[in-house]
């Protein structure tokens, strides 16, 4: 996936209006899978990613935020912690498939498909350039390296 081209894709925002990762070609993308809104690591996670933005968008670079959680779900998480970067709502599951990000079972609840914790970050002509992913959903990445890489690109 490193050095290849990012899947394409389509989903609904907390506004249920569509939103497609071709829509943020010439600027770095953040993609950042997490397992639910409202639960815990999760909101630091995003927190940790709002609190960035400043040194994000000066490096023209933006946050997309994946769940499979509801748009109202994710819309009610946005609002709580007052984000500034859409949170997407990938409800087929389609996107998590295709960035290999699935974690099956979350919360101990057998065969349920969420998200897994995964960062991947993509550059300015849509080339993956970096993949992280969590050893389980408890785990939170390096948001400094993440934010120092965003601004080398």
């Amino acid at each position: 996936m490193i050095g290849e081209t990012a899947p394409e894709f389509t989903l609904k925002n907390t506004a249920k209006e569509s939103i497609s990762l071709s829509s943020y070609r010439g600027k770095t993308v953040i993609l950042a899978f997490y397992p639910g809104a409202f639960t815990g690591v999760c909101d630091k996670e995003m927190c940790a990613f709002q609190d960035n933005m400043g040194k994000l968008n000066d490096a023209s670079a933006t946050v997309i935020g994946i769940s499979v959680d509801s748009p109202w779900a994710n819309k009610e998480f946005a609002s709580k912690y007052n984000l500034e970067f859409e949170l997407l709502s990938d409800l087929d599951r389609e996107v998590v498939e295709a960035y290999d990000a699935k974690f099956v079972g979350l919360g101990g609840l057998e065969g349920y498909v969420s998200a897994n914790r995964v960062v991947i970050v993509i550059d300015k002509e849509g080339v993956v350039q970096h993949r992280w992913v969590a050893e389980n959903p408890g785990v939170e990445p390096d948001y400094e390296a993440i934010v120092a890489l965003a601004e080398s690109l």
